[in-house]
């Protein structure tokens, strides 16, 4: 009987990537463009590609500097995700999110069309926020007891989380994990553009709540059309459990909103009248709100601690991806190699219209979340090829970043090298293939729509 074929960890993956970064070096051409100081960013000039008049040599030994060389070089952004995990394990810890959700959940439970509507919306509010995606795993068994409840069944509950988590991700605003990152490597201001994302994510979100309700009703009126009828459901999940909302939860998440609310004018930029903020004081943010919330949540100073940790410790694998992923650039920078990748993807694009070339960016950025599915790894290993390349073909660094988020955020509810996917899967008891199944029909009308969106943002000129 022959062996299934098995994904390697992402891990593997990223260093089979070093490893062929660092033959590449030996194999491609090496040159480089010139560059010009823009505001304090360097810019590619187009149509300066020069060859190298001397070939750059690496030894096997710099394949495995590449990965602690990585690691400092992302030491900011790595210990900025320490941070961000540690205080969301803690907001964990004070029960607020369970009694939020409980309080929708109840709120909308003998409405489920604003059920649905309301799930995906929250759901796609915290990952383009904050990043929240691990953080949904707890949801899977209320969702899913209630979704049952109602008369609909697990599928529609993990399309109503996995719908809102990708959307989320895909047209996120201030994600620190994402968004914050690759407008970081291309060059540009953090959370700039947001205006714009905000208005988009408006199509997208009625998409995703359609194609989830269209589902659940068709189940509703005739059970026999359920994906999973014959999957047996998790027992413990008819067991509903609810986290009454208090007042202290409530002020829990007021301080967590306001916080968040002065992170965003923090990161204002100075020509703005904003403070410029980023990764030193948007940590500084996030430990302060860390005290605040076990203040309020009356949560022991030791259990704000182990809260810490545990949650800094569950984005111990991201932190390392991140590492990683930044030996990739290293490894194709030292090589000479990067400028002549550019080149090389300009040349078929800079012959066809620029919304067609931003179309093909989303393509490429879809393709290497299969391999890639680290938000901020992929930024770290795209984001620098994908920039001067925009430059080259005339199109603002923006829309690069906004096919970025397109590429990584959609397609995360679909690789199945997405682990946090593959856990709510298996929470839900949800075959891979029964997932194809429901999401790739709203994939296509996504891929479509973000098609039109690429294209009106070249036309307008977004930045």
């Amino acid at each position: 009987m022959a062996r299934r074929f098995r994904v390697p960890h992402t891990l593997v993956l990223l260093f089979s990537m070093i490893v062929l970064a660092w033959a590449l070096t030996f194999v491609l051409p090496q040159g480089s463009f010139a560059r010009v100081d823009d505001h304090g960013h360097e810019q590619v000039v187009p149509g300066s590609y020069t060859p190298a008049t001397e070939r750059t040599v690496l030894a096997p030994w710099d394949l495995f500097k590449a990965v602690p060389r990585g690691l400092a070089a992302a030491g900011d952004i790595i210990f900025f995700v320490f941070l961000v995990g540690g205080t969301i394990g803690v907001l964990r810890k004070t029960g607020a999110i369970d009694a939020l959700i409980s309080l929708l959940l109840q709120a909308f439970g003998k409405r489920p069309f604003y059920l649905i509507a309301g799930g995906v919306f929250l759901f796609a509010l915290g990952s383009s926020t904050i990043g929240m995606a691990e953080e949904y795993l707890p949801f899977v068994a209320v969702l899913v007891a209630l979704s049952i409840g109602l008369g609909f069944d697990a599928m529609t509950a993990i399309g109503i989380l996995c719908v809102g988590y990708g959307i989320g991700y895909g047209v996120a605003t201030i994600n620190p994990f994402t968004i914050m990152i690759a407008q970081d490597v291309a060059g540009l201001v953090p959370t700039s553009g947001a205006g714009f994302r905000l208005l988009i994510a408006i199509p997208f979100l009625a998409v995703g709540i359609h194609h989830v309700w269209r589902y659940a009703s068709r189940v509703h009126k005739d059970p026999t059309q359920s994906l999973v009828a014959d999957v047996e459901t998790d027992p413990s999940l008819s067991e509903r459990k609810e986290t009454p909302f208090s007042i202290r939860h409530g002020l829990i998440l007021f301080a967590t909103a306001l916080a968040i609310g002065i992170l965003v004018w923090g990161l204002r930029d100075p020509k703005l009248g904003g403070p410029g903020w980023y990764l030193e004081e948007m940590g500084a943010m996030f430990l302060a709100l860390t005290v605040v919330l076990a203040i309020i949540g009356r949560v022991s100073a030791d259990t704000t601690a182990r809260s810490f940790c545990e949650g800094a410790a569950e984005l111990t694998t991201t932190a390392l991806l991140i590492g990683f992923a930044r030996g990739i650039l290293l490894m194709l920078e030292d090589g000479h190699v990067i400028d002549t990748i550019v080149n090389a993807i300009a040349a078929p694009l800079s012959v066809v219209p620029t919304q067609i070339a931003a179309f093909g960016m989303l393509v490429f950025q879809s393709l290497c979340n299969l391999f890639i599915p680290s938000g901020s790894g992929q930024a770290y290993v795209t984001m620098p090829i994908m920039s001067p390349l925009a430059d080259l073909l005339g199109i603002q660094r923006q829309v690069a970043v906004l096919a970025y988020q397109f590429g990584d955020g959609f397609t995360n509810i679909l690789v199945p090298t997405n682990a946090v996917l593959m856990g709510i899967l298996g929470l839900g008891r949800i075959p891979y293939d029964r997932w194809l199944r429901f999401i790739l029909p709203f994939m296509v009308k996504i891929w479509l729509l973000a098609a039109v969106i690429l294209a009106i943002a070249v036309g307008i000129g977004y930045s």
